[in-house]
């Protein structure tokens, strides 16, 4: 072997995996998605409600798979968990939608969202500034910035863990603190009587409104529906706390670790959350008109403000003008963090995957400075072939399909687990079993039902399932071929 190979180095602590847990969960979805869920379910007590369920569902996915983490400490995460419960095929499945959309998709999204929010400051940056045209393909100074990102933050990420966990810390901090202060700034000096007197007074009045601001009453089936369709844009929000599972080889005392930082890091992301949509509410009228200029944040409101920009709106009707330059700042500190912790980990699981023979062999080799470069490097390349094609934002309309679906199906392993090795060691074991877990399975499971059943969703999600489905083929065609080039 002529490249030298390092090896993984335990130096993410508790507080670190915290950071990674609540920095790759924190992006700019929370600063955004409350518009669409408003107008899905046309009141402030159910958008509180969508945020309510949103929130118990990952705390109840958290403490139930941290018995898989605890069980299977290694690199490799939910990838490894998914072998051992049921079969290399299962596994794949994830591992492949992982590379080719989930994590990378993602990883995209955030890049093009931190380089939209940098043009709030610098108008250079816009995706109206083409440089060049190849094509269809109109390269901007957006999607140029979102490119060096990538880039440097991959190349920080390939020279060890330390300098990603850095950043992680430094990010993951400023924008808890950030957050905390936004929400105080809320309470004390934005609440606005109207808003209030607005949003409370007929709180359970479920209507669903177009984009023209024409409204549907809605029926029980429809609210559940609704709530259900609300839940894409809160669960997106709140995805990506099992990432740092991803690492186990490089936690110390992963057993212990990995099962704290994700209950501690989703319960302070899930209550932050809550309380950020309860100033949101304080603050603005939920209802507005669209047609209203873009400046009079009290005259969209929440369900229509300008390019569905909440915490702008917010922050500027709190603070003018200077708010809105800090909500910027707030989001390109928190995108720039979160795909930090988003690049660090998912290369763990395509090394794991290489591991196993089922991926490219040079991606289950470790660089000298004991991190998979290869497979950073891949998924830096396939993510900037994303930004790009600026096809991310139709995979991320089904992308979180697939993500609960292997929730759901990861979690069922604790049962199945429970049932085949009895005897395996549990260092910790899934709090409220079986009722949690079971809960946890019935409510995503009927997340992913309603969104194959809605004709406004069923074309996603069908897509979301037969890129899974696609997997398949790819691992009875090229399983034994990486695997025979496995030294």
């Amino acid at each position: 072997m002529s490249e030298k190979q390092g090896h993984f180095q335990r130096a993410i602590t508790l507080f670190d995996a915290i950071m990674i847990v609540t920095g790759s969960m924190i992006g700019s979805g929370i600063f955004i998605v409350s518009a669409g869920i408003a107008r899905q379910v046309g009141s402030a007590g159910w958008l509180l409600v969508v945020w309510l369920i949103t929130g118990f569902i990952t705390l109840a996915g958290a403490v139930s798979y941290g018995e898989l983490a605890a069980m299977f400490p290694k690199v490799g995460g939910q990838y490894v968990y998914l072998r051992e419960a049921y079969n290399k095929l299962v596994a794949f499945l994830y591992g492949w939608s992982l590379f080719l959309v989930i994590q990378t998709g993602v990883i995209a999204a955030v890049a093009v969202a931190f380089a939209r929010f940098v043009g709030v400051l610098v108008p250079w940056f816009s995706e109206a500034n083409v440089l060049f045209e190849i094509g269809p393909l109109k390269f901007s100074t957006v999607m140029l910035l979102a490119i060096v990102m990538l880039v440097g933050l991959t190349w920080v990420n390939s020279r060890g863990v330390r300098g990603g966990k850095l950043i992680s810390n430094i990010f993951g901090s400023t924008k808890l603190v950030a957050l905390a202060l936004l929400i105080l700034f809320g309470l004390a000096l934005g609440i606005n009587d109207q808003a209030v007197s607005l949003n409370f007074h007929a709180m359970w009045n479920a209507v669903s409104y177009d984009a023209a601001g024409q409204g549907t009453p809605l029926t029980t089936w429809g609210l559940i529906g609704a709530i259900g369709l609300a839940m894409t844009g809160s669960l997106f929000s709140s995805d990506a706390w099992n990432n740092i599972g991803f690492s186990g080889d490089e936690i110390v005392r992963p057993e212990r670790t990995i099962v704290l930082s994700m209950a501690i890091g989703t319960g302070i992301v899930t209550g932050l959350y809550l309380l950020i949509n309860l100033v949101y509410l304080l603050v603005l009228p939920l209802h507005g008109d669209p047609a209203a200029a873009a400046s009079d944040v009290m005259s969209r409101g929440i369900m229509y403000a300008a390019d569905e920009r909440v915490g702008t709106a917010v922050a500027g009707s709190i603070l003018g003008s200077v708010g809105a330059g800090l909500m910027a700042v707030l989001i390109m500190i928190s995108t720039f963090g979160a795909n930090n912790s988003i690049i660090l980990s998912g290369a763990r699981a395509y090394y794991a995957m290489a591991k196993d023979g089922l991926f490219f062999p040079r991606m289950a080799r470790l660089n000298k400075f004991g991190v998979p470069g290869v497979a950073l490097w891949a998924q830096c390349i396939w993510a900037c072939g994303l930004c790009l094609s600026g096809s991310y934002g139709q995979l991320l309309n089904y992308v979180m399909f697939s993500v609960i679906l292997f929730y759901v199906i990861t979690i069922i392993g604790i049962f199945v687990l429970r049932r085949t090795r009895p005897d395996a060691p549990r260092p910790y074991r899934a709090l409220g079993y079986p009722v949690i877990p079971l809960l946890y399975v019935v409510l995503a499971s009927a997340f992913c039902i309603i969104l194959l059943v809605s004709p406004a969703t069923a074309r996603d999600a069908g897509l979301g399932l037969g890129l899974v489905a696609l997997g398949v083929p790819v691992y009875y065609l090229f399983g034994k071929r990486f695997g025979s080039k496995q030294e």
